[in-house]
């Protein structure tokens, strides 16, 4: 992590259509938000929130059932006016690098934000962490994000599919891949001289 650089790391979940036939006019709306401000390392705020959908606002039994949300917790929660509101705060004086597994968070943000005509409420850079781990590791395919932490010997926060659980596991990876790639930037490669005594091997060459 760069020096005194805001970083979020975010996660959202969406409303579905009951199955393959969607409804007319029917686009992914975010419910829930899990959010953590990290600044040199230390969590600074933390945020978490159900948020009622402008479009559809009852939500599919195939959705209650994926994310174990109720719609009483959806009724319960905060405008999505609010919710955006709420999350800009997150950005200082300086814009954060918003941190996500998988790029569809991002995606859904912007059109959410267009359709309900607010602005969009970050203005820093965005890193897509599954693909960044992707690269790394040089996976065909992406990794899903619990799988991810479980490949890496640790078990994800909390509850799959919870917002602010899996904000927090992608916090946690990011953090292992970093690790990771500071090791390898300063590992040396080791030379013949370092696996081999070669003053043994000249004594043996010897007559």
């Amino acid at each position: 992590m760069e020096k005194n650089q805001p970083y979020v790391f975010i996660d959202f979940e969406f409303t579905m259509p009951e199955g393959k036939m969607k409804p007319n006019g029917f686009f992914p709306e975010i419910i829930e938000v899990g959010a953590i401000l990290v600044v040199n390392n230390e969590i600074q705020k933390q945020f978490s929130t159900f948020v009622k959908p402008n479009k559809y606002p009852i939500l599919s039994e195939r959705c209650k059932n994926f994310l174990k949300i109720s719609q009483q917790n959806i009724d319960e929660g905060i405008s999505f006016e609010d919710f955006v509101l709420a999350i800009s705060e997150f950005e200082g004086d300086k814009p954060s690098v918003v941190v996500t597994w998988g790029n569809m968070d991002m995606k859904v943000l912007r059109h959410n934000c267009q359709q309900a005509r607010v602005e969009f409420p970050f203005k820093g850079k965005f890193v897509d962490l599954s693909m960044e781990y992707k690269r790394f590791f040089g996976d065909q395919n992406q990794t899903g994000l619990w799988k991810a932490v479980q490949e890496y010997g640790k078990e994800g926060v909390g509850r799959h599919h919870r917002a602010l659980d899996d904000a927090m596991t992608t916090y946690h990876i990011f953090k292992l891949v970093e690790k990771d790639k500071q090791y390898l930037e300063k590992h040396q490669p080791t030379t013949i001289g370092d696996r081999i005594d070669l003053s043994k091997v000249l004594s043996k060459m010897a007559f």
